[in-house]
């Protein structure tokens, strides 16, 4: 589209709530963190740097139109889409322009591809609780891999502090990054390789679960789609048990 403007982010939330205060007016804007991404004949470019007064403000009037939102945009900021966080300025544009809650609202095409791009982030986390394995390593840091379709590892922070009573990291393969936990806080920090020493108890309880799941596995009544159904075949690489 001639004359349109491309606001470049960092990626962060930050970084898009400031995009979101500046490019607002701006009926030609286009949000995005595909650095990448070629502009066409016409189009300008801006990168933004992140500003706390903007993100403040901006998060401030989500929260009074509808509190929920300040989650549907980080699930949809994380999603593998490149229009993820255009989706989400469009988004934000119709919730200031009605004035209320707008998750309803499916007929209209943003709704519905918001409310789509958060379903499907969401669901990924859920099934991650579940299917992601961990592993007590030497050092008695409990490391689980993974690959997911999403960007979404940082949304399983909670839940694992939560549950889990020493330090852990969540290693996102693909992407090639981590979530850390010492005990006291997370972050995210680059992670290629990971060569992994497990511990003597590790080793034992990893072949206790495999025996298990051999026993009580029936041969005969094997069904691969039901099993399919239940557990998708892109987790399989990384269970300790074998499907």
């Amino acid at each position: 589209m001639n004359g349109r403007r491309v606001y470049f982010t960092d990626g962060t939330s930050e970084c898009f709530y400031t995009a979101v205060f500046d490019a607002y007016k701006d009926e030609n804007a286009y949000i995005t963190s595909e650095r990448s991404l070629q502009l066409s004949l016409g189009e300008t470019h801006v990168y933004v740097e992140a500003d706390g007064e903007k993100v403040a403000r901006v998060l401030n009037k989500l929260k009074r139109l509808d509190a929920r939102t300040v989650y549907d945009v980080e699930c949809v900021l994380r999603h593998r889409a490149v229009d993820g966080a255009q989706t989400a300025f469009l988004y934000i544009r119709e919730l200031v322009k009605t004035g209320r809650s707008v998750r309803g609202k499916l007929s209209t095409s943003t709704v519905r591809k918001m409310m789509e791009y958060r379903g499907q982030v969401c669901n990924e986390v859920h099934r991650l609780k579940g299917f992601l394995r961990f592993s007590e390593t030497v050092d008695g840091v409990l490391y689980a891999p993974c690959s997911p379709d999403h960007d979404d590892i940082d949304l399983l922070a909670a839940h694992f502090i939560a549950r889990l009573n020493q330090p852990f990291a969540i290693h996102d393969v693909w992407r090639e990054k981590a979530l850390l936990y010492n005990g006291r806080e997370c972050v995210m920090v680059p992670v290629g390789e990971a060569e992994l020493v497990q511990s003597d108890r590790e080793q034992v309880f990893s072949a206790l679960w495999k025996k298990y799941y051999k026993t009580v596995n029936i041969p005969a009544r094997k069904n691969l789609r039901t099993q399919r159904n239940f557990m998708p075949v892109r987790y399989w690489e990384f269970l300790t048990e074998e499907p």
